[in-house]
């Protein structure tokens, strides 16, 4: 768990201080819920971030804990440091869409061939209740060959989640390599 602390304001010269602290400025919310305003220290969350075993995690701001996933970021476009985060509440027994990771195992017979392995999709839109949010896509992809893609339609499918993409979209494919 990471903890964080409230933000009395939102206004742009609190932010400028926050960030020249080395924090990290945040918004936590959640459907029917009130924002919440926080701030992270920049280098534990980071840490904390690239260390988690699952997509759902536990922060504390404040006196309260709550379960949240990381909806959304934005970097600086010129030095790529990580600027803001949002932060989704899990509510659990209610459906949602998520982005999960796709995560390749095994490797491709079409490497031997000269070929290299294109990730089409770097994240799966899912529709799911957070109760059975997968960690990841995994996808074997020992038997492909140069030419070969896996589409989402041959995505092994998971008990209780949907995905959202077109069936026609590609996931994972060997392309002959130039």
């Amino acid at each position: 768990m990471i903890e964080g602390k409230l933000r009395e304001s939102i206004d742009k010269h609190e932010v400028k201080g926050l960030r020249r602290d080395g924090y990290l400025i945040a918004n936590i919310y959640a459907k029917g819920a009130e924002n919440i305003h926080c701030a992270f220290k920049k280098n534990e969350f980071m840490k904390f971030v690239k260390n988690k075993p699952s997509l759902k995690f536990k922060v504390k701001v404040g006196a309260n804990t709550h379960e949240v996933i990381i909806q959304d970021y934005q970097k600086d476009p010129v030095t790529s440091d990580l600027l803001h985060v949002d932060l989704r509440i899990l509510n659990y027994g209610e459906a949602s869409i998520f982005l999960v990771p796709v995560k390749t195992t095994g490797t491709p017979v079409g490497l031997k061939n000269k070929g290299v392995l294109i990730t089409s999709k770097r994240r799966l839109k899912v529709k799911c209740k957070p109760e059975n949010l997968p960690d990841a896509v995994t996808i074997d992809v020992s038997a492909l060959d140069v030419g070969d893609t896996i589409l989402v339609r041959q995505v092994e499918p998971m008990e209780g989640v949907l995905i959202k993409h077109p069936g026609s979209d590609a996931v994972v494919g060997v392309m002959k390599s130039k």
